[in-house]
C-alpha cells in the first residue's frame, strides 16, 4: 500500500511538472513586446479612402499638372535644380537652378 501511494504521488508530481512545461512564460518578455513591429506594419498600409484636409499638395494641383504634361509632350521639361545641401552657395538660396551655383553638374559643363 505504501508503494502505491508513493507511486501515485510520483505520478502526480510528474504529470504536474509535465503540464507546467506547457504553459507560456512571460518572465523575460516585456508587456509591450511586438508593439514596434505592429506600428511599422500599420504605417506601411496605405489608406485606400484617404481624405485630406486643407490645400492639396503642389503635385495634385490640376492646373500645374496640366502644364507639366504639356511641357513633357513638347519636350520642354524644366530640369530640377542642382542645389545641394553641402555646397556653400546652396545655403539660403532658392534659385531653382537658374543661377550658376555650386552643386551637381555645376562644373561639368552643363548649360542652364
Amino acid at each position: 500500500m505504501i508503494a502505491t501511494r508513493t507511486g501515485r504521488a510520483s505520478l502526480m508530481i510528474a504529470v504536474c511538472m509535465g503540464l507546467a512545461a506547457c504553459t507560456q512564460s512571460s518572465l523575460r518578455i516585456q508587456p509591450d513586446f511586438g508593439n514596434a513591429l505592429h506600428q511599422d506594419i500599420a504605417a506601411q498600409i496605405a489608406d485606400p479612402d484617404a481624405r485630406y484636409e486643407g490645400t492639396p499638395a503642389p503635385g495634385s494641383d490640376p492646373a500645374r499638372v496640366g502644364l507639366a504634361q504639356k511641357r513633357y509632350q513638347a519636350n520642354q521639361v524644366i530640369p530640377p535644380s542642382a542645389v545641394t545641401a553641402s555646397g556653400a552657395g546652396s545655403i539660403g538660396r532658392a534659385d531653382n537652378g537658374t543661377g550658376a551655383g555650386s552643386g551637381v553638374g555645376a562644373s561639368a559643363g552643363m548649360s542652364q
